[in-house]
């Protein structure tokens, strides 16, 4: 059905300026204006049915994304990060990321196709020329554009179509809970993980360079040798997760040099064992001065002393490196005696 086929009386009433208008080349504008084409009303604009049917389909498109946004959440929630599966040319992919692009991608395409949808077949589509004016907004077009907008908003019909104005409402309320459930991606909360490492009553200090287990013969008297907890394998994966609470220096001082006697009391024969993670932002710590026993962190020059305590004596870190308790077993290898007795690296907000 066209719009010649409709009594002119039932054809729904033109807006702004006549279509089809034309003006004349003259000496002072010597381009014509071609004007508006004929305007066609659409087969909404004259069937109440069509328009019914053209609202049902808006509505379905912002009920699918709502669907899928709850979709993208229980997948988020649901699938494991290490499932795989076939896709068909693809290959093999993430069955998270996929599914959380699908249903992510499938949400926003539905709100843009069932928008789109509405203000091609529902809005008014009729062409109006607007002569250019100046940039300030005097009164009376400040007046004219909350017309213009009030006249869009009877012309959207928000009001008259309840189903599209909720559909589309709940749609958006819900697409934004994607990004929230993607806050997850900051990691779970760390409860007590933090304040505990691989260490415990009886692991061996293994060198980290030869993987074999040190005794004290292997410890000369102003080296530095890095170690870590017997069992932990590169391999592993949590490796990086452990080894950034778990690494060790292992320095051996005569006994005479060390001030701090709790230090003292936790050596081995002069063979200290202190956390190699810097106390201000986690750097390693790997610089080492024999003659003074200071370590320098290479990240922001925070310097510790070996000999006493491993306290701060420069630099931005606040508090002394954790030191382990250690001694031998019965076969002569080092040993730990506990874990740390306080948390290592950086203060953290639930440290108390």
């Amino acid at each position: 059905m066209s719009s010649q086929d409709i009594p002119e009386e039932n054809l729904p009433a033109e807006q702004g300026h006549a279509h089809g208008a034309v003006s004349v080349a003259d000496e002072e504008n010597p381009f014509a204006d071609p004007g508006l084409p004929p305007h066609e009303h659409r087969i909404q604009d004259i069937d109440e049915r069509a328009a019914k049917r053209s609202e049902r389909v808006v509505a379905l498109l912002f009920t699918v994304s709502m669907l899928a946004t709850v979709a993208f959440i229980a997948a988020y929630v649901a699938i494991p990060h290490d499932k795989t599966i076939f896709v068909f040319p693809i290959g093999h992919l993430s069955a998270l990321n996929f599914a959380l692009g699908l249903t992510l991608g499938v949400a926003l395409f539905c709100i843009g196709a069932g928008a789109v949808h509405w203000a091609r077949t529902l809005m008014s589509d009729v062409e109006i020329a607007d002569e250019r004016h100046a940039i300030e907004a005097p009164a009376d077009v400040r007046t004219k554009v909350h017309d213009d907008f009030r006249q869009g908003a009877k012309e959207s019909a928000l009001g008259r179509r309840k189903l599209i104005r909720n559909t589309m409402l709940g749609a958006l309320t819900l697409v934004p809970l994607s990004g929230v459930m993607l806050l997850r991606d900051l990691g779970p909360l760390p409860h007590s993980t933090l304040r505990h490492t691989l260490w415990a009553k009886g692991k061996r200090l293994v060198n980290m360079n030869t993987n074999q287990p040190l005794r004290p013969e292997d410890v000369a008297v102003g080296s530095l040798t890095f170690a870590m907890p017997d069992g932990l394998e590169e391999k592993d994966e949590e490796f990086q997760t452990e080894i950034a609470k778990a690494a060790l220096m292992i320095v051996r001082l005569q006994p005479g040099n060390i001030k701090d006697k709790r230090e003292l009391d936790w050596s081995h024969e002069g063979i200290v064992a202190f956390s190699k993670i810097c106390t201000h932002v986690g750097c390693p710590i790997s610089l080492y001065e024999q003659q003074t026993h200071h370590v320098l962190c290479p990240c922001h020059q925070s310097t510790f002393d070996l000999s006493d305590g491993a306290r701060v004596i420069f630099g931005p870190a606040g508090h002394a490196l954790p030191q382990l308790r250690i001694g031998v077993d019965s076969e002569g290898y080092l040993q730990a005696l506990g874990d740390f007795e306080e948390p290592v690296g950086p203060a953290f907000w639930e440290r108390g």
